[in-house]
């Protein structure tokens, strides 16, 4: 059970006291739609989890999920305006096709609690600790043609390294249940969950979310644009030394590259940029059920750094942008390019060889933590102390837009329908 910490005094970390909301409705035809089943009891919880752990869940779910969704504010304020809707001229008819081939692949029983309405709460219902309790049909029940779907569902969403490093980490949580003596009911390859919201459409807003332990996308689709955020990747352990998958690791890129943009700057810029020159706790602030934080900027601005390091550091946003499909990618990083200015990046932690440390970028358009971690399920590690074997990382889209829920306000505001979710 991976724990998220604050980041201390360097960044006041709050609720947004803003009222922008996500403007949620059920469209209206019920043949058309799913209905939302999200008032249905939650899945149970797999055996051998503790009962206080899956309630931890429940009442996390519950207390986030009261406050209406209003997204990720900078400076105490949501900037308005950054996500219209418009033709990016990438079409999404392979996820459509996808997704259409997955749901037909189930039961009627399977698909009646893997899909729900398109503005529904399942949304905001996931979690990165295995012990979570979730909705929607679960790899560990699929048939080996219904994976099979699954898989092609995900490659027509995901590019090759988004795919590649998702079944990575679902593999390394196989390894995770053989390091703890073959503890496959909390652990496992399969224990990875898809939910559909909404009906796939060339013109009307659906998506899916796939939640787990330490793998979670959401993928929110309005015409040809995408919306890929929340994503949680991360991993425990990141490099497999032993077992069925010895040999798999993750996240390594993500980790080097941030090393190498901070070696990048000079000893003056380095010195805005670290925020905090130890790191002995987990700092990562966005995961589960933090749709509504209010951030402080920390670090250096993208204004103060020379044209090549400000290519670092786009590329080290690439790395994170680039587990879309390739064209939904290079629409994304446009964006990013656009507000480059108005890009931060903050450390804390070493950077010698082997340290520990957490680095955040923040722009108007994306919101990027990397976090080592301290020690939760492997053994023979020092305990309370982060390790480059622990690692969460999370990508999110600021300023009203994850899920695409600015995109989804903005469709209903055009096409009104009753209201409902949050």
């Amino acid at each position: 059970m991976d724990m998220t910490s604050s980041i201390g005094s360097t960044a006041r970390i709050g609720v947004a006291a803003l009222l922008l909301t996500a403007g949620c409705a059920t469209p209206p035809s019920p043949a058309a739609t799913p209905q939302s089943t999200s008032a249905a009891a939650p899945s149970p919880a797999a055996p051998g989890i503790p009962e206080a752990m899956v309630r931890r869940g429940r009442a996390a779910e519950a207390e986030a999920l009261a406050e209406p969704f209003r997204g990720i504010a900078f400076g105490g304020a949501l900037t308005p305006g950054l996500f219209p809707i418009r033709s990016t001229g990438v079409s999404t008819e392979p996820v459509r096709r996808g997704v259409e081939a997955f749901l037909s692949s189930l039961t009627p029983a399977q698909r009646a609690k893997t899909t729900f309405a398109a503005d529904d709460p399942e949304w905001r219902k996931w979690m990165n600790q295995h012990f979570y309790a979730r909705q929607g049909v679960g790899f560990d029940e699929m048939s080996e043609s219904q994976r099979a779907m699954a898989f092609a569902m995900l490659r027509a969403s995901l590019s090759a390294k988004g795919l590649q490093t998702t079944r990575d980490i679902m593999r390394l949580n196989h390894t995770l249940a053989e390091l703890n003596d073959d503890d496959f009911a909390q652990y496992g390859e399969w224990k990875y969950w898809i939910t559909v919201m909404g009906t796939p459409s060339a013109t009307e807003p659906w998506g899916w979310q796939l939640d787990g332990h330490h793998v979670i996308v959401n993928y929110f689709v309005l015409g040809d644009q995408v919306v890929m955020t929340p994503t949680f990747m991360g991993s425990e352990p990141v490099t497999a030394t032993s077992g069925r998958y010895a040999g798999t690791s993750v996240l390594q890129p993500e980790q080097n590259k941030g090393v190498a943009l901070l070696a990048a700057l000079t000893d003056a810029q380095r010195q805005k940029a670290i925020v905090e020159l130890t790191k002995t706790k987990n700092h990562n602030v966005g995961e589960a059920f933090k749709d509504n934080l209010s951030l402080d900027y920390i670090g250096i601005r993208a204004t103060e750094l020379t044209p090549s390091q400000k290519a670092q550091l786009l590329d080290l946003i690439q790395e994170y942008v680039s587990n879309m499909r390739e064209g939904h990618a290079a629409v994304k990083m446009d964006e990013v390019r656009r507000h480059i200015d108005e890009t931060w990046f903050g450390w804390i932690g070493g950077s010698g060889e082997g340290s520990v440390f957490y680095y955040r970028i923040q722009s108007p358009v994306v919101l990027i933590e990397f976090d080592h971690q301290v020690p939760i399920a492997m053994r023979g590690l020092p305990r309370g102390v982060p390790t480059r074997q622990h690692i969460h990382t999370v990508v999110r889209t600021p300023n009203g837009n994850d899920y695409g829920k600015d995109l989804l306000r903005q469709h209903y505001a055009r096409h009104p329908h009753p209201q409902a979710g949050n």
